[in-house]
């Protein structure tokens, strides 16, 4: 599949700032910024890892999806993104291949990319994103 790359792996965490003292601190990862994205419901910190990223997620609240994961499932793997450069032509591509999906049509996540989600029942039980990085300096469409 052309133009698909993992873009990063997201983990859930109860408090960011002491996520970051451990990956920081012990783990030596640099931090290369910290964001909130109020569609998803959370305050993301995003760390490089060479050739993609590791995200931490802390939601904004309890009644977010990773509030709710947190309640049910507590700290850890949340998800793995892939990127892509074409996401409607993906998204069709699986909803045409019958794919469970939990977003048919793109959201804003973290950094003005565009993002869905695939239900974790079509992918042998991992939630899987999908990502289109935003188009810096050219119109949104």
């Amino acid at each position: 599949m052309s133009g698909t790359r993992l873009d990063h792996i997201a983990i859930a965490v109860r408090s960011l700032d002491e996520a970051l003292q451990f990956y920081k601190d012990q783990f030596g990862l640099e931090c290369l910024e910290i964001e909130e994205v109020t569609e998803q419901g959370v305050r993301v910190a995003k760390l490089d890892l060479g050739n993609t990223h590791l995200e931490l997620l802390e939601p904004l609240s309890p009644d977010t999806p990773v509030g709710k994961f947190l309640q049910t499932r507590g700290p850890g793997l949340h998800h793995i993104c892939v990127g892509v450069d074409d996401i409607l032509s993906k998204l069709d591509c699986l909803k045409s291949a019958g794919t469970k999906l939990i977003d048919e049509q793109p959201k804003l996540g973290a950094g003005g990319a565009r993002i869905a989600f695939v239900h974790p029942k079509s992918t042998g039980g991992v939630l899987l994103e999908l990502s289109e990085p935003a188009q810096h300096g050219a119109s949104d469409h």
